[in-house]
């Protein structure tokens, strides 16, 4: 009976999950010429193919499948024991998670430190901006987004609703018309997103808020326009997560104006397949849970 050391497996689910050499290879801290090596290693030890090689990458075979668990399981024992004080960051298990703007100050404030508590020896990588990534050549490991995706071997579930204000400042309310229905604020500084640069139909928030709403104003960021309204230039829709911790700011139509959006998270259905990448799941999902009550705004206040 062939024996599998852990040291040939972490080759093996690091082609698995990157399926390019070049990529696992920098994930593993070597080179793709010892990627490769080690791979044809284990299959004639293992006396079976266990990837297809194919323009788009290393493709797993049905015994590359059957493999993952044994290999996962090594994986979970290995990452229970301590982390040395001088490992290098090739000894770290790399995670890319791609996410809106928001949801990463979200994560990184409240989330992170738990997170890197639950899992010392994964290392987040976190992209703000996955309109330019591709989920099709899977630049990413988990997707956090405003809509689930319906197709492909993707999957996706819900994490946690959230909820969206007219927001202002005092002083800029008082210096403006009155805003007593949406058609008002035509009158006004609208700050929103560049419209060519909306890369989810969840935030065209303004023709929700009114269809001929325009922003005056314009931002790629959510950041830069809740700047701008806390500096009293105009009013915006910015999640009430964000902004209930600004005092200065007031909510313009509250009664009129709620727009409801969702958090999903999406994930190749491969890394669904990793024990540990499961675990970050169902981290993340409860953590959501768990502050669930602070990012929507109760009714009736």
């Amino acid at each position: 009976m062939t024996t599998l050391s852990w040291d040939d497996l972490q080759f093996f689910l690091a082609v698995v999950r990157e399926r390019q050499l070049s990529r696992a290879a920098r994930v593993l801290g070597t080179s793709h010429v010892t990627v490769s090596r080690r791979i044809d290693r284990l299959e004639q030890a293992l006396d079976t193919r266990l990837f297809e090689r194919n323009p788009r990458g290393y493709e797993p075979t049905p015994a590359s499948l059957r493999l993952i668990e044994t290999a996962e399981r090594m994986e979970e024992a290995a990452l229970q024991l301590p982390l040395d004080r001088g490992a290098g960051p090739g000894q770290l298990r790399p995670l890319r998670l791609a996410m809106p703007e928001g949801f990463a100050s979200l994560f990184s404030t409240h989330l992170l430190p738990a997170f890197i508590a639950r899992f010392p020896q994964v290392m987040p990588e976190m992209i703000t901006m996955p309109q330019v990534l591709s989920l099709s050549r899977r630049e990413a490991d988990i997707w956090i987004t405003l809509d689930p995706v319906t197709s492909g071997p993707y999957r996706s579930q819900r994490l946690a609703d959230y909820t969206l204000h007219l927001y202002a400042t005092a002083d800029y309310l008082r210096s403006r018309p009155a805003v007593t229905v949406p058609a008002d604020l035509g009158r006004h500084r609208v700050i929103g997103y560049i419209e060519e640069m909306i890369f989810a139909p969840g935030l065209d928030y303004l023709r929700e808020v009114h269809p001929s709403l325009r922003a005056t104003i314009r931002g790629s960021s959510i950041f830069n326009q809740l700047a701008a309204v806390r500096a009293g230039l105009g009013v915006g829709v910015l999640p009430y997560y964000m902004a209930a911790k600004y005092p200065e700011l007031h909510i313009v139509l509250p009664e009129a104006v709620r727009l409801t959006r969702t958090y999903w998270l999406t994930c190749h259905r491969d890394m669904r397949m990793m024990r540990w990448v499961e675990a970050v799941i169902d981290f993340l999902a409860g953590a959501l849970h768990d502050r669930g009550r602070e990012l929507e705004r109760p009714l009736g206040i």
